[in-house]
This record gives C-alpha cells, sequence and structure tokens, in this order.
C-alpha cells in the first residue's frame, strides 16, 4: 500500500573533505624559512620564530646543523645584554614554584624573562622533566615569558652545547633576563656554571643533614643560597637554617668575583623574600662589572664554549666515520670476548684515521 507521505530525493550533500585536497596540498609545499627569515623573526621578538629556530639548533641534520650555525652567527652580535641566572635544587624544594613566582615579579618589573633547562636524564628518557609547560603554567601564559624544554637525547655535552646556542637566541629576540633550571643535582650545575652570570642555590630547612645531598663543590659554586619555603609554622625553622648556611658560606674560600656568597629565606607560595634575592642579584653584577670580574668572566666562557665545540665535532666526526664505524663493531666484540685489552683496542681504532 502506497503511503500518503512521500519523500523526495534531497539536494546531494557535498563530500565532507574536498577530494582535490591531497593534490592541492603536493602542489604547495611548506616553506622553508631562510636564515634570513629566522633572523628578522628574532629581531622583531616574534615567540614562534623564536621557538622555530631553537628546534633548528637542536636538529642533527646536516643541512639544519649549517643552517644554524649561520643564524648563532648572524645573532651573536645581538645577544650578552642580559643578566644570565642558574638556578638548582635539592629534590623537593619547590624549584617550579619558586621560578615561576620569581619570573612574575622579575616581569612585573619590566623584564622580558626566558626560562631554559639542562636535563642530563634526556640522555636515557630521551625526553625532559621541564616537558610541557604545565608546572609553570601561569608563567608560560605571560607575553613577556618564554619557557622552553631541555633539548633530548645526546650527551650532557651536547645538551649543554644546545642550551647554550639557546641563550643566544633568546637574547638576540630582546629576553634581558634568562633563567637556566638544572634538573637533579650532579654534573649539570658545572655546565649551567660555566654559562650563567649568577648561581642560585635552594635549599630547605630541616631535610637532614647539612648538605642534604648537594656537594661541597656546587655550594662553592653558588653565590646566593635560598631557604625556600619559608611560611606558615616553617619560618622559624627557615630562618634558623639560613643563619647555620650563612655561617657555612663562610667558611668557603673567597670568590674570585670579590662578592661574599649570601644565604637568604623565601616562599615562593607567599611571594616573599622575592625583592631580596633580586636585589642580591643586581648588587652582584654592579660589583663585578665595577671590578672587572664579569667581563672577564664572560670571556672565559666564550673561550670555554668554542672548546666544548670543537671537542663535540670532533667526536662526532670520528663515530660518523664509516671505516671506524665497521671496525668498531669488530673490535667491540673481541674486547667483550677478552681477546684484546680495551686500550689496544682504543689505539687501533684511533690509528684509522
Amino acid at each position: 500500500m502506497d503511503s500518503a507521505l512521500t519523500v523526495n530525493d534531497g539536494i546531494p550533500q557535498p563530500p565532507i573533505i574536498n577530494p582535490n585536497a591531497g593534490k592541492l596540498l603536493k602542489k604547495r609545499p611548506a616553506r622553508q624559512l631562510t636564515t634570513g627569515d629566522y633572523l628578522k623573526g628574532i629581531k622583531a621578538g616574534h615567540i614562534p620564530t623564536l621557538a622555530q629556530a631553537i628546534t633548528l639548533t637542536e636538529s642533527t641534520l646536516v643541512e639544519d646543523r649549517k643552517k644554524a650555525r649561520e643564524l648563532i652567527t648572524a645573532c651573536h652580535p645581538l645577544s650578552g645584554n642580559s643578566i644570565r641566572i642558574g638556578i638548582t635544587g635539592v629534590p623537593g624544594v619547590g624549584k617550579s614554584t619558586f621560578i615561576e613566582a620569581f619570573g612574575k615579579y622579575i616581569i612585573r618589573l619590566g623584564h622580558r624573562l626566558a626560562v631554559l633547562a639542562i636535563d642530563p636524564s634526556s640522555e636515557r628518557s630521551k625526553g625532559s622533566i621541564l616537558g610541557d609547560k604545565t608546572r609553570m603554567e601561569s608563567l608560560a601564559n605571560n607575553e613577556n615569558a618564554f619557557i622552553r624544554p631541555s633539548p633530548s637525547g645526546g650527551s650532557l655535552g651536547g645538551v649543554a652545547r644546545k642550551t647554550r646556542e639557546a641563550v643566544i637566541l633568546c637574547e638576540a629576540a630582546g629576553f634581558d633576563v634568562i633563567f637556566i633550571e638544572t634538573v637533579g643535582v650532579g654534573q649539570s650545575e658545572i655546565a649551567v656554571h660555566s654559562m650563567t652570570d649568577f648561581f642560585l642555590l635552594l635549599m630547605l630547612s630541616g631535610a637532614g643533614d647539612g648538605l642534604q645531598g648537594i656537594k661541597r663543590g656546587i655550594m662553592e659554586m653558588s653565590d646566593l643560597l635560598v631557604i625556600n619555603k619559608a611560611d606558615g609554622s616553617n619560618i622559624e625553622k627557615a630562618t634558623k637554617a639560613c643563619i647555620l648556611y650563612q655561617s657555612a658560606l663562610h667558611l668557603f674560600p673567597p670568590s674570585p668575583s670579590g662578592w661574599t656568597p649570601a644565604a637568604l629565606t623565601a616562599s615562593a607560595i607567599e611571594e616573599t623574600g622575592l625583592e631580596e634575592i633580586l636585589d642580591a642579584i643586581f648588587r652582584y653584577m654592579d660589583l663585578t662589572k665595577s671590578n672587572g670580574y664579569f667581563f672577564r668572566k664572560r670571556k672565559e666562557q666564550a673561550v670555554y664554549w668554542m672548546k666544548e665545540s670543537i671537542d663535540e665535532s670532533l667526536l662526532s666526526r670520528f663515530y660518523n666515520n664509516p671505516n671506524v664505524t665497521e671496525a668498531l663493531t669488530i673490535i667491540e666484540k673481541q674486547v667483550a670476548a677478552g681477546e684484546t685489552d680495551p686500550f689496544e683496542a682504543a689505539g687501533r681504532i684511533l690509528n684509522i684515521i
């Protein structure tokens, strides 16, 4: 039986995806930025271009490395006008909270801040603890802040070199305060100290023995020791710890900078003590610039990074040599089997090139 209602065919709906989209995309490949494009964007303070430029320096592709060197060379005359501050601390000290609170305080005073990191664990995990910016969400959303995860993979020296290049790019982009954060406690502090002007060590009160896992050498290289979490019922403990650490700092040999390291208390949550910390940093900068230490240290760091770059390049060329690669495969097995000793084997490998 025919229904009283009839449904007419409607107008055919167009496909959701343009069937020619693939062809169009193939015809219009993404335009690769030139060194000039990167430089123009960086000089204009364009954050996406800065981020892309740092990614370029982290690339291992031969063409990218060549372009990255050209970009670093072009940006170098525009760099050097920031305060470079290294920040490290014991586990659980609240480093991320402190960096966010201190960073926002610095920005409120009219500065532009870049936060970089050196994460030695990235060599094993191929990732970065700084990772996404959720740890410092408020700071990350500030237009005058730039947060960059640690480059992943490679040796600590390679990661540090990439961070050093990122410093140059950030300074060329107009950031006048650079935080370089270390993740963990160990060799990364030495790398950070070699590329910063001021080294800040965050500590806790009443967290075990006096050094709380911090090596004596790390305390010796510190220009300021801050007892964080000095709030609530912990204020008294933090104050006592500050006095003890201040006394301990006087036992270390005098610094060639002429600066006497100090200990202060702060609360990142309550944002107290931040003014005193920044004042100490500015007093350090004034002192070291007036006595010439600041400029001597910057020159020494430049020479150090030249040598580090040479070492890294030689190492890379050595292991990428096909003759070395072929010989290593054979000689490694001989060493593992005890057929030859490691030192004689190393000599044979080195004689290949």
